[in-house]
This record gives C-alpha cells, sequence and structure tokens, in this order.
C-alpha cells in the first residue's frame, strides 16, 4: 500500500500539470484502473475480514449448532477476487510500456496507434455487419439448432465460423438450401472481405511506421544503452555481469542493425517469380525438345 500511495502522488502531480489533458491518454486510464482497484481490494479486504470475525465468533459462541449464512461472505470473496483480476489486468497491460525499449515491439504499438482511426472505422463498420448476421441466424434457426437458441450461442458460433472450426453439417441438416447459403454468405462477406480489410490496413500502417523508423532514432533505446554504458563503469569492464548484461542486451533488444542488415540483404535477392517465368518456359521447351529427340 506503500507503493500505490506514492504511485497515487505521481498520478496527482501528472494531473495537477495536465490538467485535462491528462485524460487524453490512454495510460492514464490504466493508472487509475490500477489505483481504484487497489483501494477496492483494500476496502473488500477489511469487509471479508470483519465477515470472517463476525462468523467465527457466532460459531464459537454456539458451537456450530446454530445455521450460519455463508452467501455474503461468499458475495464478499468474489469482489475481492474480481477486483484483485483487474488490478492484475490493468498492472500486465501497464508493463507493456517497457516495450518502448525493443524496436521491434515499438514499432508494433506505434503501427496500432498510426492506423487507430482506420481501425475505428472498420470497428464500427464490422460490428454493423456482424450484428446484421447475428440477427440473421439466430431468427432463422433459433428452433432448428441449439447453437442459435441464444443471441450468445450464435456469437460463438459465429465466430467459429470466422476461424474456420465450425461444421456446416448442422446448418445443412436444419435448412438444405438456407443453411449454407448464409454459411457462404457469410465466409464471402465476413472472412473473405472485411478480414481482408483488416489485414490491408494493419500492413499498410505497419510499412509506414517502418519507414519513419528508419529514419527516427528510439530514444528510448538509445537511453537504456546509455544507462547500461554508466553500469558498466561501475561495476567493471571484467565483471562477470557486464557479460549477463551484453547477453540480454543482445537477446531482449535484438541487435536490431544487424538485423535491419540481413533483412535487406534478403530483400534485395528476392525477385519476382513472373520475372523469372519467360526463363523457366524456354528451359521447359528446350527439356521437351530434348526429350522429342531422344
Amino acid at each position: 500500500m506503500v507503493f500505490v500511495v506514492y504511485y497515487m502522488i505521481i498520478t496527482i502531480q501528472h494531473l495537477v500539470r495536465m490538467k485535462t489533458s491528462y485524460f487524453l491518454h490512454f495510460w492514464s486510464y490504466i493508472d487509475l484502473g490500477i489505483i481504484g482497484c487497489s483501494w477496492g481490494i483494500v476496502g473488500v479486504y477489511i469487509w471479508r475480514y470483519r465477515e470472517s470475525i463476525r462468523i467465527s465468533n457466532l460459531f464459537s459462541e454456539t458451537n456450530g449448532y446454530v445455521y450460519i449464512n455463508l452467501q455474503t461472505t461468499v458475495y464478499v470473496n468474489d469482489i475481492l477476487i474480481y477486483l484483485l483480476g483487474f488490478c492484475c489486468f490493468f498492472g500486465t497491460i501497464k508493463f507493456l510500456r517497457l516495450c518502448r525499449f525493443h524496436r521491434r515491439l515499438m514499432i508494433f504499438t506505434e503501427t496500432l496507434q498510426y492506423a487507430r482511426k482506420d481501425l475505428i472505422s472498420f470497428s464500427l463498420m464490422f460490428s454493423i455487419v456482424f450484428m446484421a448476421f447475428l440477427s440473421l441466424f439466430y431468427l432463422l434457426f433459433i428452433s432448428e439448432i441449439s447453437t442459435c437458441s441464444t443471441l450468445l450461442n450464435t456469437a460463438q458460433m459465429l465466430l467459429q465460423i470466422m476461424s474456420m472450426k465450425y461444421d456446416i453439417r448442422e446448418l445443412r441438416t436444419a435448412a438444405p438450401f438456407l443453411g449454407p447459403f448464409c454459411f457462404s454468405l457469410f465466409i464471402i462477406l465476413v472472412v473473405f472481405i472485411c478480414m481482408s480489410m483488416f489485414i490491408t490496413i494493419i500492413i499498410d500502417s505497419f510499412r509506414i511506421v517502418r519507414k519513419h523508423s528508419k529514419m527516427n532514432h528510439n530514444e528510448d533505446y538509445e537511453v537504456l544503452r546509455y544507462m547500461v554504458r554508466r553500469f558498466q563503469r561501475w561495476i567493471g569492464k571484467k565483471d562477470y555481469l557486464l557479460i549477463v548484461l551484453q547477453i540480454i542486451l543482445c537477446l531482449g533488444l535484438g541487435k536490431v542493425g544487424l538485423m535491419e542488415e540481413c533483412d535487406e540483404k534478403v530483400r534485395s535477392r528476392y525477385c519476382d517469380p513472373i520475372e523469372n517465368f519467360p526463363d523457366k518456359i524456354d528451359q521447359l521447351l528446350e527439356a521437351l525438345n530434348r526429350v522429342r529427340s531422344n
């Protein structure tokens, strides 16, 4: 709780300094979630502790011969588990900020940030299409297929179809024409068209972010390298920790320059198969001529 208080003081300082612009950043809500869940856990833990004391006193006074209702205790314990789960979730998401020290992982986050507007527009469009198919399958097969008995089960079935892990025999048995027709329509519109749009948005954003990352240096990476060099001076260059730090730096941060050079060499060797297609045809004709002459 000392750490949470210290963390809350830092958050309040950022809020006072940034004012309303503080709520425009994604990580601000993660910080508020960690603080809120932490204090909620403290309150619920005290509540559960008092409830356990009450039950133990009641049990000791009656020697266990009176009915003891544990419903409130279970309810309080569930609330504590839920808050602890959300606190761990926000803390793990907060841990992702360390990815900014790795260039390749930083490209991933920058890609999502660059494609944020396009992804929001795509999400709205995809939600409309998905809800349309959800209503279609639910109203058509509610009395025919058990997986379409509720909206939640129907949504799970559509997600299985998207991952191509659904058996179409139930749809074919329920409706010989409408089942395969709706299934094919969903595959064409959602799997082929919508998923292709999503992949295209990610790939285009990745190319642009990668081009910018080559021109701009990662300041956090340079700061980390500076910290490692200063630490090397403190411990001495012949120390065992120096070797460990170098291994971690090479494996964790990944010698990005050498890897990029290797990627450039591989791309330079790559050639379009269509360009070599005429040469392959000539080789095939020569082989056929040799076979015919023999």
